[in-house]
C-alpha cells in the first residue's frame, strides 16, 4: 500500500512543472520518507529492481554451471563433490580519498522505467540496413536469450546510464555491454578480453584497471565502467562521430584511422558505411543499432522486455580489510551468487586489501543488514592463510595438512591438474579457523542506530596469515609476472609454400579453429601467399619472430609484422569472433 501510494505521488508530480513541481516533490517526499520508515525492512525487497528468482550469472549463455564454492565448505575434507567453475569476482580499489559507506541508502520510487529515461536520451542517429536487420532477426530469434541479457542488466543498467548522462553521452552506450558481452560480468574472450565491457589487459592497465593474482578490476562494474566511458569519449573527440568512436573502441583507433586515410587519398566518403573495415567492427554498430530497435520497440519483434525501474540498484559499503567472501554474504543475508554479481573482481575466496577498510558493493536492501550484522560478529573474519609450497611437493599432501580438497585446492588458487607443484609458489590454504556466521531473527529498521564508521576490527578476528605481496608468485618469477598477464598480440602472417592452417596454428601456440574465426575463413585450406591475421599471446609472437630471423635466406619473413592494433596499451585488440557464448561466433 505504502508504495502504491508513493506511485500515486510520482504521477502527481509527473504532471507538475517549473519551480511548483520541484517544491512538491521535496515536501513530498519528506512525507513519504518518514511514512516509511516503518516499512523499511519488510519492503525493502520491494524497492530492488529484480522481480522473482535470483538471477545466477552464467559464465557461459549455453549452460548453467556449478557455483562456485565461496571457500566455506569442504575446507576440513567433508562435505559435496560439487564442482567449482570460473573465477568469485573482484574488489573495489582501496584507495578512495572519500569513505561513502555511511551514505544514506534510501532511494527514491519513480514512477518511470529506466528504458523510457533510456530512450529519452537517444542521440546517435538511426540507420537501416541489411546487416542491422540480419542481427534484429538473430535476437529476435532467441527471445531466451534476450530475457537472461536483460535480466543480468538489471543489476548494473541504472548505475551505467547515470554515468553516461554526467558526461553528457548518447544513451545508447548503456545499451553497448550487451553487445560487448550480454552484460555477463565473467564474460572472458580467446584474446583475454573480460568483463561486461571486454577490456584486454594492456588497455585495461592503460585505463588503471588493476589486474593481478587478488583482483581484475575489469569486471569491477564501477571502475571498468568509468574506463570505457572515458575511452568512449576520447575516441568521439578524436573521430567526431559516435558511430566511428564505437568502430574504434572495437577494432582499435589505430584500425579506423588507416581505413579513413585510405578512403581520403582515394577520393572516399570517410563514413563508418563506406570505410573498409575488419568484419566484426562492420557488423558492431548494426549490432547496437539492432539492440537498440529492440528495446524501444520490443512488440514489433514479439519480444517482451521486463520492466526495470528507475532506481538505483546497489550501493557501496566499507568492509574490513580482509573478510571471507562468502561471511561478507552472510552478513549480507544475500546468496553468493547474488554477492558475486556485484563483486566479480576478486579471484579468491577472500576480500583483501592493504588498507584498513575498503567497499564492496550490495543491494541497497542488503546494506544496513550488512553494517549491523558485522557490528555484533567478534569471531574470525578470515579461514585463509598464505602457504610457501615447495617444488615438487605433492598436492595431495598440501591438501591433507590443511584440511581441504585437492579440487578445492587447485579452484582456489587456480592451479593445473598435476599431482606436484612444478615450481616453488605461495598459495593459500586454510587457516584452521572456521569464520561462519548464522542469520538471527532479529529484524533490523530504517531507523537501527547506524554506526558511525565500519566498527573496529580485533586482531584475533583478522588473524589471517595472508601476504598479499607473494600470493600466487613463484621462486622463479618476478613481480612483473604476477601483476602483468601476459598480452594478446595480433600479427599478419604471409602464409609460405606447402604451409597448412594447421601448421601455422602450432607455430603460434593456437588452434586452426582460432585462426579460421580471427580471418572469417569457409574452410581450412590456405594457398602460399595468402595474408592472415594471427592473435596469439606476446611470448608465442616473440618466438616466432625469432625464429623467422634465423632464416635470413628467406625474403617472406619481413611480411610477420606487428599489427597497429596491439602496438599500444591505449588501443583496443580484442578477438571477439572467437569470444565465449555471449559473443555471437557465426556472425
Amino acid at each position: 500500500m505504502f508504495h502504491l501510494s508513493i506511485l500515486h505521488i510520482c504521477h502527481f508530480i509527473s504532471n507538475t512543472r517549473g519551480n511548483a513541481r520541484n517544491e512538491l516533490t521535496h515536501r513530498l517526499l519528506l512525507i513519504g520518507i518518514t511514512l516509511g520508515s516503518t516499512f523499511a525492512y519488510s519492503s525493502s525487497h520491494a524497492e530492488s529492481n529484480l522481480a522473482g528468482d535470483e538471477i545466477v550469472i552464467y559464465a557461459d549463455d549455453s549452460f548453467k554451471p556449478a557455483p562456485r564454492d565461496f571457500g566455506n565448505k569442504d575446507t576440513r575434507g567433508e562435505g559435496s563433490d560439487t564442482k567449482t567453475t570460473s573465477r568469485f569476482g573482484d574488489r573495489f580499489e582501496s584507495q578512495l580519498n572519500n569513505d561513502t559507506s555511511n551514505q544514506s541508502d534510501m532511494i527514491s520510487i519513480n514512477n518511470d522505467d529506466l528504458w523510457q529515461r533510456i530512450k529519452d536520451g537517444y542521440a546517435i542517429p538511426d540507420s537501416s540496413s541489411e546487416l542491422i536487420a540480419k542481427h534484429e532477426n538473430w535476437y529476435s530469434s532467441r527471445p531466451d536469450y534476450v530475457k537472461r541479457m536483460v535480466e543480468r542488466s538489471q543489476k548494473y543498467l541504472f548505475h551505467i546510464v547515470e554515468e553516461v548522462e554526467k558526461r553528457g553521452m548518447p544513451t545508447e552506450i548503456a545499451l553497448l555491454p550487451m553487445v560487448e558481452s550480454a552484460y555477463n560480468p565473467n564474460a572472458y574472450s580467446t584474446s583475454r578480453a573480460s568483463g561486461i565491457w571486454q577490456f584486454i589487459p594492456s588497455t585495461g592497465k592503460h585505463f588503471g584497471l588493476k589486474q593481478n593474482w587478488w583482483v581484475d578490476n575489469r569486471r569491477n562494474v564501477m571502475f571498468a565502467t568509468d574506463a570505457a566511458l572515458t575511452y568512449l569519449q576520447k575516441l568521439h573527440t578524436m573521430f567526431g562521430a559516435w558511430d566511428l568512436a564505437l568502430a574504434a573502441y572495437n577494432a582499435g583507433e589505430g584500425t579506423v584511422g588507416r581505413a579513413i586515410e585510405r578512403n581520403r587519398k582515394l577520393g572516399l566518403p570517410t563514413d563508418y558505411e563506406s570505410l573498409n573495415l575488419p568484419p566484426e567492427t562492420k557488423n558492431y554498430v548494426p549490432k547496437l543499432q539492432a539492440i537498440k530497435n529492440l528495446m524501444t520497440n520490443p512488440g514489433n519483434y514479439g519480444l517482451k522486455i521486463q520492466t526495470i525501474s528507475n532506481t538505483a540498484y546497489f550501493t557501496k559499503v566499507s568492509a574490513p580489510a580482509q573478510i571471507d567472501a562468502h561471511l561478507a554474504a552472510k552478513f549480507a543475508e544475500i546468496s553468493d551468487e547474488e554477492f558475486l554479481a556485484l563483486n566479480p573482481s576478486y579471484n579468491r575466496p577472500i576480500i583483501t586489501s592493504n588498507d584498513e577498510k575498503h567497499e564492496i558493493l550490495l543491494p541497497i536492501f542488503a546494506a544496513q543488514t550488512f553494517r549491523n550484522n558485522l557490528a555484533t560478529y567478534d569471531k574470525p573474519l578470515v579461514s585463509w592463510q598464505t602457504y610457501f609450497a615447495k617444488r615438487g611437493e605433492r598436492m595431495d599432501k598440501i591438501a591433507n595438512k590443511f584440511g581441504i580438497q585437492v579440487a578445492q585446492l587447485r579452484d582456489v588458487n587456480d592451479l593445473p591438474s598435476q599431482n606436484k607443484l612444478k615450481k616453488s609458489s605461495t598459495i593459500l590454504v586454510p587457516n584452521g579457523n572456521r569464520a561462519d556466521f548464522k542469520i538471527t531473527n532479529a529484524v533490523y529498521t530504517a531507523d537501527s542506530q547506524q554506526p558511525e564508521s565500519t566498527p573496529t576490527i580485533t586482531a584475533e578476528q583478522n588473524s589471517a596469515n595472508i601476504d598479499l605481496n607473494s600470493a600466487g608468485s613463484s621462486s622463479s618469477d618476478n613481480t612483473e609476472s604476477v601483476d602483468e598477464p601476459v598480452k594478446a598480440r595480433s600479427v599478419t602472417y604471409k602464409v609460405k609454400k606447402g604451409e597448412t592452417i594447421q601448421s601455422i596454428a602450432k607455430q603460434f601456440g593456437i588452434s586452426a579453429k582460432q585462426i579460421s574465426a580471427s580471418n572469417s575463413l569457409k574452410s581450412n585450406r590456405v594457398k602460399a601467399g595468402q595474408t592472415l591475421k594471427i592473435e596469439a599471446v606476446d611470448s608465442k609472437v616473440k618466438s616466432q619472430k625469432n625464429n623467422s630471423k634465423t632464416k635470413a635466406n628467406k625474403s617472406d619473413t619481413k611480411t610477420k609484422k606487428v599489427s597497429g592494433r596491439a602496438k599500444s596499451s591505449q588501443k583496443q585488440t580484442k578477438s571477439k569472433s572467437a569470444k565465449v557464448s555471449t559473443k555471437h561466433k557465426h556472425h
